[in-house]
């Protein structure tokens, strides 16, 4: 098969924008498409930033992020990707959302390109049926953030093809990544594990146990996270975290992944953590600041 020299990249928001970092950095050729125009600007920005920043810390060089931000090319339209190698969707953990974009870029992809997409949670298999060539898609799964979290879960779907699997995880490797192999079962393997504990900590504090600050303080010196579950959620997004654990809710017909009636209530009123200045902790001040 051929190498991956060109990847397109569909969404341009936290995950799409790390991801196309990641593969500039490691030097092919980046499309970056998103219906918002202002969305890929912005993306530009955010990744000049992060590039900036491994420059101080000595991990690249002035060239190195001259060429990696010369490598990621604007795309207006989603049918320019059918072009590209290797072509991941990394839009909203919604199901009907991806399966509009995979059916819109069913016709204009070229033979041999590979499909794949960041779903934190959705079938690969269903995901693969609507983009016309199951045995080429697979799931590609990068932990937030991108740039620098080292695992990507791979998911092969049921069609998808052994050499196929193989050529995407040599890719993985070769960018510095480590990759974990999870079957195509609702939320995979870190999602499966991690979210659940969010929904349970939510819980937690929806029953009055303890309030955030104490949850996440006990959390982080008690179990030695780095970062409490309810600051994780946030910093996730709230309305992510809901979506996950309603795929594991319908999926696994069990009631143990019943979402917490509180994160519900969150995602209700637009507190959806970091991104919308609210969650968990209110982060509009100088510092963030618990709300409840």
């Amino acid at each position: 098969m051929q190498d991956v020299k060109t990847v397109g990249v569909i969404g341009a928001g936290q995950m799409g924008n790390g991801i196309a970092h990641v593969f500039a950095l490691s030097g092919r050729e980046v499309g970056l498409y998103d219906l918002k125009p202002e969305a890929i600007q912005a993306a530009l920005a955010v990744i000049d930033r992060n590039l900036e920043r491994q420059l101080r810390k000595g991990s690249i060089s002035e060239a190195d992020k001259a060429a990696a931000l010369a490598r990621i090319r604007p795309v207006s339209a989603l049918s320019e990707l059918g072009a590209m190698d290797l072509v991941i969707e990394a839009a909203s953990e919604v199901e009907a959302v991806k399966n509009r974009i995979f059916e819109e870029l069913r016709p204009h992809v070229k033979e041999n390109a590979i499909l794949a997409s960041n779903t934190s949670s959705i079938s690969i298999t269903r995901l693969g049926a609507v983009s016309g060539h199951p045995e080429r898609f697979m799931g590609v799964h990068f932990m937030n953030p991108p740039p620098v979290m080292k695992l990507v879960e791979l998911i092969r779907g049921i069609g998808t093809d052994e050499a196929v699997f193989n050529q995407i995880r040599d890719l993985i490797v070769s960018i510095g990544k480590v990759p974990a192999l999870a079957e195509d079962f609702p939320a995979f393997i870190v999602n499966r594990l991690l979210i659940p504990m969010i929904n349970e900590a939510v819980y937690t504090l929806y029953e009055r146990v303890g309030g955030v600050e104490s949850i996440d303080t006990a959390m982080k010196f008690g179990a030695n996270h780095p970062m409490g579950p309810l600051e994780l959620a946030d910093f996730i997004g709230l309305d992510t975290c809901l979506a996950i654990m309603n795929v594991l809710y319908e999926g696994l017909s069990d009631s143990k992944y019943r979402p917490c009636p509180l994160l519900v209530k969150y995602v209700e009123a637009g507190w959806l953590g970091r991104k919308a200045g609210r969650g968990f902790y209110d982060y509009r001040g100088e510092k963030p600041v618990p709300t409840r």
